[in-house]
């Protein structure tokens, strides 16, 4: 039985949630047992529990020896816990964090422990709901096991957090869920979010539950379920998918789901010095680098554009030289990356050359170290806006001092510039291709901890 202790000002804002619905059950076939402990409980006759924060502004503060008392006091009377404090300056509420906590006080759910109503080893967490502006900070310091956040924004105190975190936590408790598969395949559960669920009637307001759910055909059914979990997840929630995607079938799939991406390198149509429009000569460091770069993140073709023809001999030089069975022995890597590098001398042929492949225009997005007044800005947790519109991404990128105003005035979105912590921004191009296509399309893979 898991013991959960809930320190508050104001107990009676559990009394229906306990009383509801799966924690009711849960209380009946004894998986929790609840206890509540109001902080005035635990002062002296006419003690108020909160203080005036010290220094200058505004804001009350619950005292630390009320909250000391208290604390003491549960220990008393239902054993030492593990005390989680509720902060907007605490670690944020995921399912990663509660998979933690339940591994940490040892009830993590298996699915033959809820088939078999197994019941664990009985444990206790303590869950401390603040009010006001919080709780003063050595208090925390001295018997927090955990703060937690329920995300980016303040609410009036820690007891709705809590029984967010209360509904989260039980879910993973066995025997409180009745079918543990529905919790193994939650939304945040692995890479992907929850599929679509339908429900009778077969048509409502005109859409009809997809055939293939009537089907009876389990293995369409799980196909169709992965494929429309997959597209939610792209569309709504890339970050999750980028954070937590590991399965290289997986990936594949995700790869071949989203709209086909390009990359152009300007030459011409460029700012030189002069602060005018001109040509910058072609770097093989750039030419080698960029295309290791698009090939890593699956970019499907890298256009190099110049309109000087002797800048163009020069490319094709290189290009004859990777792809010939020299340039193959001598690095097989190299030669990969290169078979998707293609020579243009405009910018309107890159366009052209793309949507007679696609047979659409690309969506043309821009990037340059300078901030562009007007020009629709998007930034780097827009992948699903973009991909939504189904149609070949191409990003472009400028050498010299940026690119001309006619190429990002034919932009349909910019990308701000890429800073770091510094007023220094002078990055060479392939960095920051490199640095722009991560961000972008990477996978950055967050361990579960």
């Amino acid at each position: 039985m898991l013991k959960i202790s809930i320190l508050t000002a104001f107990p009676s804002l559990y009394n229906e949630f306990i009383a509801t619905s799966l924690i009711k059950l849960a209380q009946q076939r004894g998986c929790v047992d609840f206890s509540f402990h109001k902080f005035s409980d635990f002062c002296v006759p006419k003690e108020p529990i909160d203080e005036p924060t010290v220094g200058p502004g505004p804001g009350m503060i619950i005292k630390p020896e009320v909250v000391d008392r208290s604390l003491q006091g549960i220990f008393e009377q239902r054993g030492q816990g593990y005390v989680i404090f509720f902060s907007p300056q605490g670690a944020v509420l995921s399912q990663d964090l509660l998979k933690k906590v339940a591994s940490d006080i040892g009830i993590m759910a298996s699915s033959a422990a809820s088939e078999n109503h197994e019941q664990v080893q009985a444990q206790h967490i303590i869950l401390v709901c603040a009010r006001y502006e919080g709780i003063d900070a050595r208090v925390e310091r001295h018997y927090a096991n955990l703060q937690i956040s329920v995300g980016d924004y303040v609410l009036m105190g820690g007891d709705l957090p809590a029984q967010l975190f209360l509904e989260g936590l039980l879910r993973l408790v066995p025997g409180v869920v009745g079918n543990q598969s529905s919790v193994d395949f939650d939304s945040f559960a692995q890479a992907l979010l929850d599929h679509d669920e339908f429900g009778l009637p077969v048509e409502w307001r005109g859409e009809r539950v997809p055939e293939v759910l009537r089907s009876g055909d389990h293995g369409k059914i799980a196909a169709w379920r992965t494929e429309n979990a997959l597209q939610k997840t792209l569309l709504r929630r890339f970050d999750w998918f980028k954070k937590k995607a590991s399965d290289q079938k997986l990936i594949a799939l995700a790869k071949a789901a989203i709209p086909r991406h390009y990359v152009v390198l300007m030459h011409g149509d460029v700012l030189v010095k002069s602060g005018e429009v001109g040509t910058t000569s072609v770097t093989s460091i750039d030419l080698h680098d960029i295309a290791r770069t698009s090939r890593t993140y699956g970019i499907e073709e890298f256009f190099a554009v110049t309109p000087l023809e002797d800048q163009q001999e020069i490319v094709k030089t290189f290009l004859e030289f990777w792809r010939s069975d020299i340039g193959k022995k001598f690095n097989q890597t190299r030669t990969e990356s290169t078979s998707i590098l293609t020579i243009a001398s405009t910018f309107e042929d890159v366009i052209t050359a793309i949507q007679k492949s696609e047979g659409v225009a690309p969506i043309v997005i821009t990037t340059s170290a300078r901030e562009v007044p007007g020009a629709p800005v998007i930034d780097f947790y827009d992948q699903g806006f973009i991909w939504a519109q189904q149609r070949p991404v191409l990003f472009v990128f400028g050498t010299g001092q940026g690119l001309a105003p006619r190429i990002v005035e034919a932009s349909d979105y910019l990308l701000p510039p890429v800073k770091g912590m510094t007023k220094y921004n002078h990055l060479s191009v392939r960095s920051a291709v490199a640095i722009i296509l991560d961000r972008w399309m990477g996978l950055n893979q967050q361990l579960s901890k």
